[in-house]
């Protein structure tokens, strides 16, 4: 098909998905973002790119923080499936070719939302494209910053074979809103927050392994989709969608706080947008710190009177009963004292037969709302403690039968019988009193989400519609609750068997943390029944036990269990929080529709609806067999015999006192159709019925109405009755329990009154029992019932009853019952109030006049409407109510205003003040009815022709305010609460003027309340403020007279309570936020009074500023308008931030963005000192002091505030403050100054870099404070010029300047700093202007000096700030200013050899290194961590080159910490050397204090001394014992020679010991090191073509190294060799192994015994040379033996600050015979010890052979292998009579080396021989004469022959037991024992014997140092030739740095008496013992159970400091005994000491 290209390049979104059938279609999903760059000529297809979201994997590449990349694809797709959303280009937006291109059929599908779900697609930064002009225009769709549509370059015409253009890159979007985000701005917010967390927190949180916070940003996500969802889909509620609005809000806020990400205050209530700077202040700060501090918005207090309602939906049951099942729910609330108290009328549900209701329909009978609870209820209110549950009794029809009890738990009887023997009605036929459930199966009760009830039958049946009373079948009387029977009445024929309903079980679920959510859920109720087994698990271990169960349900056996016949059933809850639970119905028709309600039983407040309920609660009867039933006129007598007591049931009705049953009264439940008589189910005795029943009954019938009660045994007819009188002496029955006496239902007691005979009739007995009955006639059968009234008609208090029917009783009684008024509980009063109302006001108007009486009624009056304030009843609006509709009594006016006179002329008594006081409180209403009663009064007065009444009447009334006034005026002590109370209440009282009082009069009174308040104190100021702030929220006031009158007055009263302040108390603060509250409320509508309260807002912040801020826990709510403040807890750590700071500042830009403005000029204060006081203000609040600067929306929007203030204030200092530069001594410099470092400060923000920002942020800020930099530019360039002076025309021409000089030059170099940052901005308008800034300073620095070394200092200085704290943007930006700079000055190029231009090259050459120098140590993009570095030391010299010490130091410090971190610390320590470097040793000279690192100051010597234990420190951390052994010894001279501080000289000494004592004891083992060579030109040229030496740790494989080189440079070759040409292309590693060059001429080879560790420390400690062997020859006579190796000289010594150094040198040497053969003997003699190592940890046998091997060969006479040809290579005495010749150090050195090879094979062969292994065994048989005889000259050193035992008899010898010589044989009774010493002497192994008691005392006694030890030392050492038993463990030497230093001597098994003689030592000259023994051959001896010799350790001393063993005079006598020995075999090996 042939395709044309477009004009432009098209943004397109897809809206319908696309599957590929050919390869080169694009896939598509809903949402994609495509851009399309061809199109077919009947334009059906589309060719272009997909951008995809980024993939997980690029995460492993990312920067921390900045979005993935986006994918890109191309190819096909049709047009029908995407929607072009622009057309991209370089034109205006508006130009015809972007406009014309949108197709017609396009334009429908405009503002259309894909509905996308999951996260779209990430966008990423354009890099160098992204114009940002300074159009601050909002255009609504992809705006970029400059104003236009340009995301891609404009397309040329193309032809249709021409190359395709490359994939745009995604720009830069800010408003990139989709059509729907005018009605949902949500929608957009959503998608917004989505693809930012995708793209930049995903998969950090995925690849740093926090699951859990990915677990809750993935759960937000898919709530946040969803939200979206319903947004695009517009299904909900105004209502629902109101709060979808809000948990939206927080769920973005949440999710920005899981990602670390700022909070942006999305308003709810203005649809979920971003509210922007042209929104309130006040509004955006109150949100900002909610939001950002909790985690939650705060609901507002919760007053008691707010009622809450449950709603419950049975969502499905489970049970196994063959019978129908009714459900009765209700609520009980428990009080702490376990008190239980049933709250409302229960609810019935029926299951039908079969018992499981699996799914069933919606139905309303399923649901209920309970309603009308209190906070107290559901323990929410302050002091509340009690619990809600509610309770499900479940109840099922058994079979009676007769005097057996039934089991609940599930015994059934046969199939349902009828009650009667009438055929019951079908289950499908309508019942009066139940309604059945259809139980349909069309959607599952479990696909919900909650648990599964595994139902064990189902049984599908329909539900009949039961709709109304209709639904009763004709006159037939409905069935009862109790029992399923058709009988008109209890004396009908009784059947013979029949069915009894009984309770078989209870569930419990509490409910308080349900009430406390507002989210719906679900619930497992579990059903318990009694039960007779007993079980050991322990109740409160199963789940849905509640221990509220024993309270309801009695278990004779005390257990329990889950009921069979009704497991449990799944409950759907939702509370809710209304005033009216009939308008929540109506307000809430998808969840509560055809919901049936369940009352309260009783009031939740101040009635407002007229109710008359009766509730009666059947508890239980006392029917034992000791209980007497009463008799009609005979004592009371025995229950019958018939009487079993299993199937006790109670019938109830109601009766007139004729006896006439009064129909349809009762009412079961709340859902029960009312029921004439009533059947409980049936119990056994002792049980309780517990079932209440609601009566309700007409007015006329209750004062004559009684309740009868029968009692049945089942199934026989009843036998006893009752009754209870509703009315009692002229009031209702008081409310509680009841005890009704039983009396035997006989033909006397049949009927109600008397028969023809005139006997008979249960009224004319007594109907209750006596208390002391029993005590006559014993206990009597009583039935107890509760009786709770809930009326609004009738009373039960008496005083109540009396004051309604006061015209009725005697008139003296009436002071008597208003007295008593007080007395009356406050329900009583609330629930007959506006009788109790009318009665008083009867009362007040029938004795007018009298001043008792009124005073009387006043005072109960006020006691009634005192009620209003009580929190648990809302009484206030039904006062209002009969005030408005039911008062009229228009004579009440005078009354009220004389008893109020009179309280308020004598305020200080005692009494009249506490009255006083009460009455203050309910003025309001008082005022209310003085109102309506003298509207009511002056109609009567116009009827009769009376009207000049008006002004007496205004002037009693005003009287009383002035009385009030007076009042306040007072300072009494005792008027305080007086005068609180008024001030509290007095906003209150002004709308009840309205009727009375002109607007103007009420104003009138407000101010002078408010100006009789002036001298208040304490918190009555706080009080004060309030009443201002209720004055300005009055709708009474809000004319615009009113509220300009209180706002000129507000001034002078809020006036002395804030400002400037020297102390800064608590409560001062609290009045500067009322303050500021008080200017919220009248902020609109400030126009003269704004510089009168700019003085007061900047002096009161700058004194809180100036005070110590600390971080708090809580939150006060801002702009509190009530005091105490609201507060609520932070979530997360103590945040630091003062609530007056933040109102202040908010105030303070409210009032400066004004329409009126600041006017300031206007302002009484010193305008100089005024205006740098605000400038204080504003660069604190720029710099986050007045709030963190995370809370962006707050903090952008003080940035577009400041900017409008700065362009304000510039105006005045242009007008007022730039003086004539004839009077140049005027201008304020530091005025200037600051008004210029807020200005840069603020364009310099970081936070206005829109560049740097993530998607979210940056659409954020521009829609908030559009382009701030801009106008900043602008404002610069204004007022910069302003203060320069007029150029000459040559200074034009060479500078291009018409402003210059004057008063600029006074900000070089103050300002170089901030304009040089602005320099760095990406913004193309505010960069160019600063460099023009910057360029008038370098033309008036070099006027004035002729030197730019000033302006380059701060630049450098300012460079470095920016670099440390900001973020850095693309580094080609960051140089731009360099060229636009030198293009400011292209007129001097021209001029050659100009000064200045000379001068400012040098100048922009060094600043340019350095910034190049700052961006590779900042960008983070470094290759490898040597590159990272070489980048700082290289800065790092820049900086010492510069003499910027300073900032040399601080990078010296970040490099030794970031070398700390990285485990590095010997280069810590070679980094910290730097920085001492620059000290000298000199106590005098002083250094100035550093702040990073913190540094005092202080001397250069202590200086350098803190430095230098720092890096000793790490030196010792890396164990780097050269570089610490070199600092300690310049320190120690320091300290001997230059200031004489001998205490610090010894510690320094033990130090430098300590060091050599590790040195000696340690297992040290030297560094690898590898050669790498850089090849190829992939690499830079600072590496390419060069080798380096790498130091590696010691352990670390070539195959290790060469994996971590890779890792570093991933597209490298790795190869072993160097033929590789240099200009090859790509990047090869040429790496091999080195080690350090031994010097062979080194004084270690000229001794023997040296301990390995030593010898390689000293041999490669401060390594700079390297070697590699290259050719060996080793064949042939020795005299021919030689080497050549390769030497590799590195730059510098090892260890480096980089770990590896520069090969400057590379050369070849020859070793001669001696030199190899020295070469080979050492490492031969390692290489064996190495295997011996290998050997004693691992008893393998080919490791066994390998060593026997190595050691035949050594020690075979013939081998010409062995090193001990090389003694050939030593020159030997001529005869015998000679002594041996000198030799020569290279000589020297071969012997030495040879005895350390024979010392290392003997040892090797004595642990041959006590091996168990056979290798090692004939290894030692075959080898160990011939090692006797091949290295005879070397024995003979190391173990000179010992004297004769002739010699030695004359010597005193220990008494040594000898072992036999088979013991060897027995090594389970032989332990090895070796020891070793820590000197550099011979170890000598000799057989240990076992020495006696006494030869033990003799043996420990070296303390004292006998003589006997000498002589024993000197003994027969021919004792010592065979192994001796020893009965001591091995003496063992753990190997550690902890326990180096100290060795225990002897260990003696506790079971032996004997202990381990030592070894024997053959002692050299200096007398230190040989320490070449290693720890791991101590442990294969110790495998080897064979006995080994001990010996003590020259370095084990007690712990009182004092020698031990080898004490000095243990020395002097050990030198006495070197003397060569006579004995020719008499010698003991050694081995060389690897010791950690």
């Amino acid at each position: 098909m042939p395709w044309q290209p477009l004009p432009r390049i098209a943004f397109a979104v897809a809206t319908y998905p696309f599957e590929t059938k050919n390869e080169n279609e694009l896939p598509l999903e809903i949402g994609d973002d495509l851009y399309i760059i061809e199109e077919t000529s009947d334009g059906q297809w589309l060719r272009g790119y997909l951008l995809a979201p980024p993939s997980l994997l690029a995460g492993l590449t990312s920067i921390k923080g900045q979005p993935l990349e986006a994918r890109v694809f191309s190819g096909i797709f049709p047009r029908s499936c995407v929607e072009i959303r622009e057309v991209l280009g370089d034109g205006d937006e508006n130009s015809e070719d972007s406009s014309n291109y949108q197709a017609e059929e396009d334009a429908q599908h405009v503002g259309s939302d894909s509905g996308k779900s999951g996260v779209a697609p990430s966008t990423r930064k354009s890099y160098g494209r992204e114009g940002e002009n300074g159009g601050n225009a909002h255009k609504p769709n992809g705006t970029a910053l400059n104003g236009t549509v340009s995301r891609g370059p404009k397309l040329k015409k193309r032809e249709p074979g021409a190359p395709k253009p490359a994939a745009p890159v995604p720009m830069l979007r800010l408003g990139d809103e989709t059509p729907t985000s005018t009605m949902e701005p949500l929608i957009d917010e959503i998608a917004s927050c989505l693809r930012e967390w995708h793209s930049t927190n995903f998969h950090d949180l995925l690849l740093t392994r926090q699951y859990s916070k990915l677990d809750k940003v993935s759960q937000l996500i898919q709530t946040l989709d969803l939200s979206r969802r319903q947004f695009l889909h517009n299904l909900l509620t105004t209502r629902e969608y109101k709060a979808l609005r809000e948990r939206t809000v927080w769920d973005l806020v949440r999710g920005n706080k899981l990602c670390g990400g700022e909070v942006i205050v999305r308003d709810p209530n203005e649809r979920g947008r971003v509210l922007t700077g042209d929104d309130s202040v006040v509004e955006i700060t109150k949100l900002q710190s909610v939001m950002s501090l909790l985690d939650e918005p705060p609901q507002p207090h919760v007053e008691l009177s707010a009622l809450h309602h449950l709603m419950v939906d049975i969502r499905s049951f489970a049970g196994s009963s063959n019978e129908p099942t009714t459900l009765v729910l209700y609520l009980v609330s428990k009080s702490v004292g376990g008190t239980l108290t049933t709250l409302s009328e229960s609810y019935m549900i029926e299951v039908p037969a079969g018992g499981t209701m699996g799914s069933l329909t919606r139905n309303p009978q399923m649901r209920t709302l309970f309603a009308d609870l209190t906070s107290a209820d559901i323990g929410d209110g302050p002091s509340a403690d009690s619990e809600l549950y509610l309770i499900v009794k479940v109840r099922s029809p058994q079979q009676v039968t007769v005097g057996k009890p039934v089991s609940r738990s599930g015994s059934f009887g046969p199939p349902n019988t009828p009650f009667s023997k009438d055929k019951p009605a079908s289950s499908g036929s309508n019942k009066g009193s139940r309604r059945s459930i259809m139980w349909g199966t069309t959607r599952s009760a479990f696909s919900r989400g909650g648990p599964k009830l595994d139902s064990l039958s189902e049984q599908p049946e329909e539900r009949p519609r039961t709709d109304g009373p209709e639904s009763r079948d004709g006159p037939v009387p409905p069935s009862t609750a109790g029992s399923r029977t058709a009988r008109q009445s209890m004396d009908g024929p009784q059947p013979t068997q029949m069915m009894a309903e009984r309770m078989v079980g209870i569930g419990v679920l509490s409910l308080n943390s349900v009430m406390k959510q507002d989210e719906e859920t679900e619930h497992v109720v579990t059903v318990w029944s009694p039960s007779a087994k007993f079980t050991a698990e322990k109740y409160d271990a199963i789940e849905g036990w509640d221990g509220m169960v024993r309270d309801l349900l009695g278990s004779k056996s005390g257990n329990y269990e889950n009921s069979r016949r009704a497991e449990r059933l799944q409950i759907h809850l939702k509370s809710f929080n209304s005033p009216d639970a009939d308008a929540l119905i109506k307000a809430t028709p998808t969840l509560l529709a055809g919901i049936s309600k369940t009352n309260k039983m009783g009031f939740s407040g101040a009635p407002t609806k007229p109710r008359s309920d009766i509730y009666v609660t059947i508890t239980d009867a006392l029917l034992s067999r000791q209980n007497l039933i009463s008799r009609f006129g005979a004592s009371a007598t025995t229950i019958s015999s018939n009487v079993h007591g299993t199937n006790l049931m109670v019938s109830l009705e109601v009766r007139r006192l004729s006896g006439e049953r009064i129909e349809d009264c009762i009412y079961p439940s709340s859902n029960s159709e009312p029921l004439s008589t009533w059947r409980s189910f049936a119990v056994e005795r002792n049980e309780h019925w517990d079932q209440t029943l609601r009566l309700s009954l007409l007015p006329a019938d209750v004062s004559m109405a009684h309740v009868v009660l029968t009692v049945s045994d089942l199934p026989s007819p009843p036998f006893a009755i009752a009754y209870m009188p509703l009315w009692d002496q002229h009031a209702f029955l008081g409310d509680g329990l009841h005890s009704l006496l039983l009396y035997k239902l006989d033909e006397h007691t049949q009927t109600a009154q008397a028969g023809p005979g005139g006997r008979g009739g249960y009224l004319t007995l007594p109907w209750s029992a006596r208390s002391d009955s029993s005590d006559v006639t014993g206990p009597l059968a009583i039935l107890r019932i509760e009786t709770y009234l809930c009326s609004t008609r009738f009373s039960q208090d008496r005083i109540i009853l009396g004051l309604l029917k006061w015209k009725d009783g005697p008139r003296d009684e009436i002071p008597s019952l208003l007295k008593q008024l007080i007395f009356v509980p406050e329900i009583e009063v609330v629930k007959l109030l506006s009788d109790v109302l009318d009665g008083l006001f009867g009362i007040l108007v029938e004795y007018q006049g009298n001043d008792e009486y009124e005073d009387l009624v006043f005072t109960a009056l006020v006691r009634v409407l005192g009620i209003v304030h009580d929190r648990r009843f809302n009484l206030g609006p039904l006062v209002d109510h009969y005030a408005e509709n039911k008062f009229n009594y228009p004579f009440a006016t005078p009354c009220l205003v004389r008893s109020f006179t009179r309280l308020l002329t004598k305020p200080t008594e005692s009494e009249t003040a506490r009255k006083l006081r009460a009455t203050l409180k309910v003025v309001r209403h008082i005022l209310k009815f003085i109102t309506h009663a003298r509207g009511q009064q002056k109609v009567k007065e116009a009827g009769i022709g009376i009207t000049g009444s008006t002004a007496g009447f205004t002037r009693h009334l005003q009287s009383i305010f002035k009385a009030l006034d007076s009042m306040m005026r007072s300072t009494a002590p005792v008027l305080v609460g007086s005068q609180t109370l008024a001030v509290q209440h007095f906003h209150t009282w002004l709308p009840e003027l309205t009727g009375l009082l002109t607007t103007e009069e009420i104003l009138h009174i407000a101010i002078d309340f408010m100006d009789s308040c002036a001298l208040v104190k304490g918190k009555l100021v706080l009080y004060k403020l309030v009443l201002i702030i209720n004055y300005s929220k009055l709708d009474l006031f809000s004319g615009p007279e009113q509220r300009s009158a209180l706002s000129a007055n507000t001034v002078r009263w809020i006036a002395p309570h804030w400002g400037q302040v020297d102390e800064v108390t608590e409560q001062w603060k609290e009045q500067v936020r009322l303050c500021c509250s008080v200017l919220s409320s009248q902020a609109d509508h400030l126009n003269a009074e704004i510089p009168d309260y700019i003085p007061k807002i900047v002096g009161s912040y700058l004194s809180i500023q100036a005070t110590e801020l600390k971080p708090k826990t809580r939150l006060s709510l801002l702009f509190p308008a009530t005091y105490p403040f609201p507060n609520k807890q932070i979530s997360g750590d103590p945040v630091q931030f003062d609530e007056a700071l933040i109102e202040l500042s908010a105030i303070l830009s409210a009032l400066a963005n004004s329409p009126s403005g600041m006017q300031l000029e206007l302002a009484a204060d010193d305008l100089t000192s005024l205006l740098k006081d605000t400038l204080n203000v504003y660069m604190s609040i720029l710099q986050g002091e007045a709030f963190p600067s995370s809370w962006l929306s707050v903090y952008i929007y003080h940035h577009k505030s400041t900017m409008r203030t700065l362009q304000y204030l510039a105006t005045i200092l242009l007008e007022s403050f730039l003086p004539h530069p004839d009077e140049a001594e005027d201008f304020d410099t530091e005025l200037w100054r600051m008004f210029f470092c807020t200005l840069l400060k603020l364009v310099g923000s970081g936070h206005l870099a829109l560049e740097t920002f993530s998607e979210q942020k940056r659409r954020a800020v521009w829609k908030i404070a559009g382009d701030v930099r801009e106008h900043g530019a602008e404002l610069l360039r204004r007022t910069w010029e302003a203060i320069g002076w007029e150029t000459s025309p040559d200074e034009r021409m060479r500078y291009g300047l018409t402003k210059m000089g004057g008063y600029q030059v006074q900000y070089v170099p103050t300002l170089v700093g901030p304009i040089v940052e602005l320099c760095l901005s990406v913004h193309e308008g505010l960069r160019r202007m600063a460099v023009e800034v910057l360029q008038t300073m370098i033309v008036s620095e070099w006027t004035l000096s002729e030197d730019l070394s000033v302006i380059q200092t701060e630049m450098i200085d300012c460079l470095d700030c920016f670099f440390k704290e900001k973020t850095m943007t693309e580094s080609i930006l960051q140089k731009l200013f360099v060229s636009e700079l030198l293009e400011r000055f292209e007129p001097l190029s021209q001029i050659p050899g100009d000064p200045l231009y000379s001068a400012l090259k040098g100048m922009i050459e060094t600043i340019s290194e350095f910034l190049d120098l700052l961006v590779a140590v900042h960008s983070g993009d470094n290759t490898s961590e040597a590159s990272h570095l070489i980048n700082r030391l290289q800065l790092m010299e820049f900086l010492r080159d510069m003499q910027k010490e300073e900032i040399f130091i601080r990078y010296v410090h970040q490099l030794a910490a970031l070398q700390s971190d990285a485990r590095n610390h010997t280069e810590a320590g070679l980094a910290l050397r730097l920085h001492a470097e620059l000290y000298d040793w000199d106590p005098t000279r002083l250094t100035s204090s550093l702040t990073d690192p913190d540094l005092p100051e202080q001397s250069q010597f202590e200086r350098k001394e803190r430095i230098y234990f720092e890096m000793i420190k790490h030196f010792e951390d890396g164990e780097a014992w050269s570089s610490a052994l070199a600092a300690y010894k310049e320190l120690q001279a320091q300290y001997e020679n230059n200031v004489f501080d001998f205490a610090k000289l010894a510690r320094t000494e033990r130090a430098i010991a300590t060091i050599y004592e590790k040195l000696a004891k340690g297992d040290k083992l030297v560094p690898k090191y590898f050669r790498v060579v850089y090849k190829g030109l992939g690499f830079p040229l600072n590496l390419r073509d060069k080798a380096f030496v790498y130091e590696g740790s010691p352990t670390e494989r070539t195959s290790a190294f060469t994996d971590r080189m890779q890792e570093q440079y991933p597209a490298a070759q790795i190869l072993t060799s160097s033929d590789v040409d240099s200009e090859v292309e790509g990047q090869y590693l040429v790496i091999s192994a080195l080690s350090p060059h031994r010097d062979l001429s080194h004084q270690v080879f000229q001794r023997a015994r040296v301990p390995q560790p030593i010898r390689d420390y000293l041999l490669s400690a401060q390594a700079q040379t390297f070697s590699v062997s290259s050719k060996r020859s080793t064949n042939g006579p020795v005299e021919t033996h030689f080497a050549e190796k390769i030497i590799y000289t590195a730059a510098e010594p090892f260890p480096t600050i980089l770990r590896r150094s520069e090969i400057v040198d590379v050369k070849t040497i020859r070793l001669g015979a001696k030199e190899t053969a020295l070469e080979r003997i050492v490492r031969k003699t390692q290489e064996m010890i190495a295997v011996e190592k290998r050997l004693a940890e691992d008893d393998d046998e080919e490791i066994a052979q390998l060593m026997v091997d190595a050691i035949a060969i050594s020690v075979e006479p013939g081998s010409e292998s062995s090193v001990a040809c090389y003694r050939q290579l030593l020159p030997g005495p001529q005869s015998e009579d000679e002594d041996e010749p000198e030799l020569n150090h290279q000589e020297n050195a071969i012997k030495m080396a040879l005895v350390d090879h024979a010392i290392m094979i003997k040892r090797c062969l004595t642990s041959f021989s006590r091996s168990s292994n056979p290798v090692l065994l004939k290894g030692y048989e075959d080898y160990h004469k011939h090692f006797l005889s091949t290295f005879a000259p070397e024995i003979a050193m190391f173990a000179p022959v010992q004297p004769s035992r002739e010699t030695a008899n004359n010597t005193p010898l220990p008494t040594w037991q000898r072992s036999s010589p088979t013991s060897e044989h027995h090594p389970q009774e032989h332990k090895p024992s070796i020891s070793l010493t820590n000197g550099a002497g011979i170890v000598e192994e000799a057989a240990a014997q076992t020495l006696s008691m006494r030869q033990r005392g003799t043996r420990l006694s070296f303390l004292g140092g006998k003589k006997k030890d000498a002589q024993q030392l000197n003994g027969d050492i021919s004792n010592l030739q065979q192994p001796r038993a020893d009965s001591d463990s091995n003496s063992q030497v753990s190997k550690g740095k902890d326990n180096s230093n100290r060795r225990s001597i002897f260990r003696s098994q506790s079971n032996d008496t004997n202990i381990s003689s030592n070894q024997h030592s053959q002692p050299y000259p200096n007398g230190i013992v040989d320490p070449t023994t290693p720890d791991w051959a101590i442990d294969r001896s110790r495998k080897s159970k064979e006995i080994v010799d001990v010996v003590e350790r020259d370095s084990d001393r007690p712990s009182d400091g004092g020698m031990g063993f080898n004490s000095v005079r243990r020395r002097l006598s050990m030198l006495k005994l070197g003397k060569k020995p006579s004995k020719p075999n008499g010698f003991f090996m050694g081995g060389v000491n690897e010791e950690s």
